[in-house]
């Protein structure tokens, strides 16, 4: 047995003959054995199996190392938490390349990100997992990073990602500093106990400032950055430093492979062929290929065909106990069989309770899909059913409206869920769609005592049915620089805002609090945010629970008909304004006819704005004075 030091210490040569020295040739392999990972006892022969962080391996498939079981003290469990585009996913690219889980050459930016829009918008919509080996003082190390969504869309996803991870890499940008998505992500990892490591990307930008950063990240949060790891993911500088980092600092998992099986779900998503794959963390005991399993919310049972570790491709294992991370395949029909949070356990041998925090995802925004084309009905039907499939948060029901025809009333956990779903339909499955302004849940409280929730301003109660409606607020956190304090204020008076608190937390930049009303947020409250503050402020929001508003259902007639699709709930104050907003874009929009059309904005029986779609003047002459012209012309 050689040894190959010169290429790494702990590579070590499979002793065999050459086929070359030999004269015989050896074989092309099959197409398909590329794909198909190998046993560990059934090594090619001549081939180099390297423990090593600095030996990469030969493709994406390979690295059946990483399927080598290591003492439950050698593994990491963490996540990667930042800002939106302060480099979580270039810093996940990079780690992957180090540690050898992904070649060089096989590399590309964000790795992990596999849709399409994830690229083009830059942005994590889909949580991905992998499992890494790294070597430290001559010892291996399991690491397994889950990459999370950074959206607040996401956040539920984001809070039961952590729940699966001892330990955090929070991400500032060095150039940028603290932004209110790394507040809300601190936050997050603080409630679930994670070891935090602060990490200072982009220290190779001309105008990063990592000493000050370092500072506003101990004055604002409260963690010591006095041996934050400064780095740049694009460069690859400081990544050893963070590897080293990870296994110093992060805890190990607690050693409970003797009690009963509880794994904690915390992504899923549909396979064609096998079904709903299931990614989870062993919290206790283990599971092996073939054990016949129970989700511990709905009850239901199934067997483990196939289990396995993600690599970030995945890799099939025949066990895999307490503190590993790992995908399952069982036959699931559908997305909502495995949701997020839910707990497994052993069928014969069940766990007393399942882990804490799960509850089912609630959508808060709404709007309806109508198809351009009255024949995409089922097509679209379709369409949404396949989406729910890997999306189990995505709800939709059948509406039909008297101008847009058959549709459906679709729900969403926020705005940018919204769009991602919008923009999928239209591109995967060729739908060209028309979408309503999107819209909250309401709570109406009926006169006979009764609670209904509405989503839709056209099954809103008559107002003598009803005594009171409920609107949702969020919490809402600004951070800004002190020069735009004034026209930030300003917006969140416009939308109804209830200022609470504002806090200097440093000396050029504060955090303003608000309560505000969901309903204000759905628009253009985003944009309105960047354009006042030259594109320098940043939010974050939570929903802190419903009030009641002063609301009336504003309808919208069109020549004396009302057109229940353009019907909305708006604050009794701002009925005037939106209606009169709607009566002039749609006497913009709407094409002439021979006689007068009347637009009207009404609550109840009183119409409180109007506009006038004058008819086609009727000029019988045109034609005489041309003949006129012409022939004086020829005169």
């Amino acid at each position: 047995m050689a040894t190959t030091s010169a290429v790494c210490p702990l590579a070590v040569l499979a002793p065999s003959p050459s086929p070359l020295a030999s004269g015989r040739r050896r074989p092309a392999a099959p197409f398909w054995a590329a794909s198909r990972p190998r046993a560990l006892s059934a090594a090619p022969r001549g081939r180099v199996l390297c423990l090593a962080a600095s030996a990469p391996a030969s493709s994406t498939d390979a690295g059946q190392d990483r399927l080598q079981k290591v003492p439950i003290t050698n593994i990491r469990n963490f996540c990667i938490i930042a800002h939106i585009d302060h480099g979580k996913s270039t810093l996940a690219d990079k780690l992957l390349e180090m540690t050898g889980t992904v070649q060089k050459r096989d590399m590309k930016q964000q790795f992990l990100d596999n849709m399409d829009l994830e690229r083009e918008r830059g942005i994590t919509i889909k949580l991905q997992a992998a499992r890494m080996r790294y070597v430290m003082n001559n010892e291996p190390y399991c690491l397994n990073l889950i990459d999370t969504p950074g959206h607040v869309d996401f956040s539920y996803e984001v809070s039961r990602s952590l729940a699966a991870c001892e330990g955090a890499l929070l991400v500032v940008d060095a150039s940028q500093g603290v932004e209110a998505q790394t507040l809300a992500n601190v936050y997050l990892a603080l409630e679930s106990n994670l070891e935090i490591i602060p990490v200072l990307n982009k220290i190779d930008l001309p105008g990063a400032e990592p000493d000050r950063i370092a500072q506003e990240i101990e004055e604002i949060i409260g963690l010591d950055c006095s041996n934050a790891i400064r780095c740049s993911a694009k460069e690859g500088i400081g990544i050893i430093e963070i590897l080293d980092a990870i296994v110093t600092k992060v805890p190990p998992p607690k050693d409970t492979l003797k009690n009963p099986l509880r794994a904690l779900i915390f992504d899923s998503y549909y396979d064609a062929y096998r079904g709903v794959i299931v990614y989870f963390r062993v919290i206790d005991g283990s599971i092996r290929k073939g054990d016949k399993i129970c989700f511990m919310a709905n009850k239901k049972e199934y067997v483990a065909d196939e289990i396995g570790v993600l690599s970030p491709n995945q890799m099939e294992a025949d066990e895999l106990h307490a503190g590993e991370v790992g995908y399952l395949s069982a036959s699931i029909r559908s997305v909502a069989d495995a949701r997020v949070g839910d707990t497994i356990t052993h069928f014969a041998k069940r766990a007393e309770s399942a882990l804490p925090g799960y509850s089912e995802a609630t959508p808060m925004v709404f709007c309806g899909l109508f198809p351009l084309e009255a024949d995409q009905f089922e097509e679209l039907r379709e369409a949404l059913g396949r989406l729910q499939l890997n999306d189990a948060a995505l709800k939709f029901e059948p509406e039909s409206s008297s101008a847009m025809g058959f549709g459906f009333r679709c729900g969403f956990l926020g705005l940018l869920h919204m769009e991602i779903v919008q923009e999928r339909l239209e591109r995967e499955y060729n739908l060209n769609l028309i979408i309503t302004a999107p819209s909250v849940v309401y709570r109406v409280n009926c006169s006979n005592n009764e609670t209904v929730e509405c989503s839709n301003p056209s099954l809103l109660p008559e107002p003598g049915k009803r005594r009171s409606i409920e609107e949702p607020y969020v919490k809402i956190e600004l951070l800004t620089p002190k020069d735009y304090i004034g026209p930030i204020m300003e917006l969140g008076q416009e939308r109804r805002g209830e200022f609470k608190e504002m806090n200097y937390i440093t000396e050029n930049r504060a955090k303003l609090t608000y309560m505000l009303p969901l309903a204000e947020m759905v628009g253009d409250f985003f944009d309105q945010l960047k354009s006042r503050s030259k594109g320098y402020a940043s939010m974050e929001y939570s929903v802190v629970g419903y009030r009641v508003s002063d609301l009336v259902k504003l309808d919208i007639q069109i020549n004396g008909e009302p057109v229940e699709a353009l019907s909305t709930i708006v604050h009794k104050e701002k009925a005037y304004t939106v209606g009169r907003a709607l009566t002039q874009k749609l006497k913009e929009l709407i094409p002439r006819q021979m006689f007068k059309i009347p637009i009207q904005a009404c609550i109840g029986a009183k119409v409180i704005a109007s506009e006038a779609l004058s008819a086609i003047r009727k000029d019988v002459l045109s034609k005489c004075y041309g003949v006129i012209y012409q022939g004086k012309r020829s005169c």
